[in-house]
């Protein structure tokens, strides 16, 4: 009344005015503070809020109908440096979330404190802690009947794990720290339910070298003893053939673990060594790789099958790195064709070869090409890759019809990655399952029409990931919204109209994927190596010896577990082309030294060793003179002869020669496959002719002669003194012995004729002799000026 007064036209008196400002500052005094401390309050609840994290270890049921009685369980820990008094852990239920953006929203940020979190669910329902001391984690478990959680319509619902209390620092109550995860609520059957087909790898990285034992069982050599790990109990592999027993999925299989195991469930293999050697596996891992086996082969018996290619070829490296390399796809044709054979002889199943399924998902074009060249129809893509983009309210069926008789099965993104990363905390791997479940039942939840959907996770999950994996599926197997379906079943159902069929263009593809693939470089060794495969098999009596083991360790070269492994790569790679080179050179000529010919014509002997336990042929060994003129090879500048020598053998192969001249010639040794390619390294060695003149002739002629006149004198002169002895002695001494057998001559006289010379041991070289032949198992080179005669 008394400030409407003033407003009359008057002016308020000077003591009037004081007391009104002083009213005023005494009643806006509290506000004033209030504004005052609230920049000092956000610090303080930001020191607090997040001092305790919150881990939510198990959740269970993870997807619970009426009736049931939802327990969860985890741990506190006190992160900061106060302790908490009057604390205790809280259940909350968040709001509704109504697409699976929303779900990925609240995944990004499970553990931020923020406001909206909603109310908690009860007294009843929560554990108390008078203390919590810095550094200290407090387990905790906590039962609440669904009924109890206020649950609306179907659908996934926010669910907040919080820790509230106290600290000295801030003395109410507030959430210092939460965990929020996902409530999937399916209160009864879905009158739609999503068909689900979930790929469930059995792959591994690369295990088998190129090197075979020399015997009839050809002993493997492994790189390592890490497979044996994988199958053991508790290994990885182990535990993806125990989880994967029980349930509905697809099993998609690299043949070359499968024919790994098998190698090693046969005995005698063998661990390469640092140095070059090899030692023997242990007995023990040959016993748990017969029992891995014969559990898979209970696991997939009545359950689809998928056969990737031999070793899982990295298809995104060949397409955009090999197919200018000649020969390239004809290693994945290999692979395929050996793909069906291998599994059907381990596993007694008959797989499906149809699919193929590159890195990640990811496609282009040239990816797709050559995907589908080896006579797979279906490619295994990914949502992230072949993106919709006519806006459709809901996801669309895995068949995509895209051309050309191709399918490409585009398996949900979120999905597929909600097992990736560490999940060896247990509070990870609920969260993981919480989160697939939840977008599960959102994509069902997204439209009245039935759809498939495929699931391809990562291609070698870890023994946590693969856990995860199973404790999502049982609940996904025994919810409500969706049905099991293999994999051949979701790429024929009716693909969405709708739905895209464009493959992204090449640059498209994802950089942190190209920079893992196989460069143009290993594509040009594998080509080389693959040469020299060629040139060494056509030799040999037993091809499939070298063929199998070498055509399948260039298969294993094409890996795509050769990403993020190039050091591995490179090593693995070199070791098959050295091993080609060594056993190429078993196979080869022995080095000779300088060969002397004295005259006009001789034979020249040229050794093959092979050092090979089994025989060689189809070998065509050529000598060559540099001087066709001085020196004729079977009358001619070179000579071939085919060459077939025994296994541990060696073989020496004889040329004649003809001289026309004196002098040295250097001579060529080089063996040929039948096709007229070069085998191994050529032998040099040089000749040294010596012509024999018409005087030396002469000469050696004569002294013939005069051997002849002196052998016939000798004759002669024996029959006469015999005859004049039988005359002196007469007939009564017929017979009588003097010691003297018709010998002239006293005991120990030799005639001039008898001399040493006539004994042959100056005998001048008798044409026609030849250098004897190399014995079969000598392997040594020919001695120092080797002389060879005419």
């Amino acid at each position: 009344m008394a400030e409407a007064a003033d407003f009359q036209g008057t002016s308020a008196s000077p003591a009037r005015r004081w007391l009104r400002r002083a009213g005023a500052l005494i009643t806006g005094a509290p506000l004033l503070a209030g504004l005052l401390q609230l920049p000092a309050a956000g610090p303080a609840q930001a020191d607090a809020s997040g001092t305790v994290s919150v881990s939510l270890d198990s959740l269970s049921p993870s997807a619970p109908t009426d009736g049931d009685t939802v327990t969860v369980s985890g741990t506190v820990t006190n992160n900061g440096k106060r302790a908490v008094t009057d604390a205790h852990v809280g259940l909350r239920v968040g709001p509704e979330l109504t697409s699976r953006s929303e779900i990925d929203s609240v995944a990004r940020h499970s553990d931020e404190p923020r406001s909206g979190t909603g109310t908690e669910v009860g007294d009843k329902y929560e554990e108390k802690f008078d203390k919590l001391a810095p550094g200290i984690a407090e387990h905790f478990t906590i039962a609440v009947p669904v009924d109890k959680l206020d649950l609306g319509d179907d659908g996934v619902y926010e669910f907040d794990v919080t820790l509230s209390g106290r600290t000295s620092a801030q003395s109410w109550d507030q959430v210092l720290g939460i965990q929020r995860t996902f409530l999937p609520w399916q209160s009864s059957e879905a009158d739609t339910k999503t068909k689900t087909s979930f790929l469930w790898p059995l792959i591994s990285t690369a295990h088998l070298t190129a090197k075979t034992g020399a015997g009839e069982l050809q002993t493997p050599e492994f790189l390592d003893d890490d497979l044996a790990k994988e199958l053991a109990p508790g290994g990885r592999l182990a535990q993806m053939v125990d989880l994967g027993k029980d349930l509905d999925v697809t099993w998609v299989i690299d043949p070359d673990l499968l024919a790994s195991v098998d190698a090693m469930a046969a005995g005698n293999y063998r661990l390469q060594g640092a140095d070059g050697t090899s030692t023997p596996g242990p007995r023990d891992h040959q016993a748990a790789a017969k029992q891995w086996l014969a559990a898979l082969q209970k696991a997939v018996a009545g359950k689809e099958v998928v056969a990737l290619p031999f070793a899982d070829p990295d298809l995104a490296s060949l397409a955009h790195n090999g197919t200018s390399v000649t020969g390239s796809l004809s290693h994945l044709k290999d692979a395929t064709d050996v793909a069906a054979i291998t599994v059907k002889t381990v596993l007694h199943v008959t797989p499906s070869t149809d699919f193929a399924w590159p890195v990640n998902g990811a496609v282009d074009p040239s990816i797709m090409k050559v995907a589908t060249s080896a006579g797979a129809d279906r490619v295994i893509a990914r949502s992230d890759s072949l993106q919709e983009t006519g806006g459709l309210p809901y996801t669309p069926s895995a068949a995509r019809p895209v051309g050309g008789g191709t399918t490409a099965v585009v398996a949900d993104a979120r999905l597929s990655t909600a097992f990736e990363g560490d999940l060896t905390k247990a509070g990870s791997a609920t969260l993981a399952v919480q989160r697939f479940l939840a977008q599960s039942l959102a994509l069902n939840a997204q439209t009245d029409k039935q759809r498939s959907i495929v699931v391809a996770p990562q291609r070698m999950p870890t023994a946590t990931q693969a856990q995860a994996m199973a404790t999502a599926l049982k609940a996904l197997q025994g919810g409500t919204w969706s049905q099991s379906q293999d994999l051949s079943a979701a790429a024929k159902d009716k693909p969405d109209p709708s739905a895209t069929t464009r493959i992204p263009p090449r640059p498209a593809y994802p950089s942190s994927l190209r920079r893992q693939e196989l460069p143009r470089a290993v594509f040009d060794q594998i080509a080389r190596t693959q040469d020299k495969l060629d040139n060494f098999r056509v030799i040999l009596s037993d091809q499939s010896r070298v063929v199998t083991p070498f055509g399948r360790a260039i298969n294993r070269e094409m890996s795509t577990s050769w990403r993020g492994r190039k050091g591995e790569a490179v090593g693995y790679r070199d070791g098959v082309e050295a091993w080609m080179d060594d056993l190429s050179k078993q196979v080869k000529l022995i080095d000779k030294s300088e060969t002397k010919l004295s005259g006009r014509s001789a034979t020249i002997p040229v050794t093959v060793q092979n050092n090979l336990v089994q025989p060689v042929g189809h070998l065509v060994l050529r000598l060559t003179s540099t001087m066709p003129t001085r020196l004729k090879i079977g009358g001619k500048a070179y000579f071939d002869q085919r060459v077939e020598v025994s296994g541990g053998h060696s073989q020496s192969v004889k040329f004649t020669t003809s001289a026309n001249a004196n002098g040295r010639v250097t001579v060529l040794a080089q063996l040929y496959t039948e096709d007229g390619r070069p085998y191994g390294d050529a032998v040099s060695f040089d000749v040294k002719v010596t012509e024999v003149t018409p005087t030396v002739m002469l000469v050696i002629g004569g002294g013939v002669l005069l051997l002849v006149l002196a052998g016939f004198r000798m004759y002669t002169q024996r029959k006469r003194a015999a005859a004049r002895q039988a005359d002196e002695d007469g007939p009564g001494t017929a017979g009588e012995d003097t010691g003297r057998p018709g010998n002239p001559e006293g005991p120990g006289d030799r005639l001039p004729e008898e001399s040493d010379s006539a004994s042959g041991a100056d005998d001048p070289e008798q044409p026609s002799d030849h250098a004897p032949d190399t014995a079969p198992e000598s392997a040594d080179p020919s001695g120092t000026g080797e002389r060879v005669d005419r």
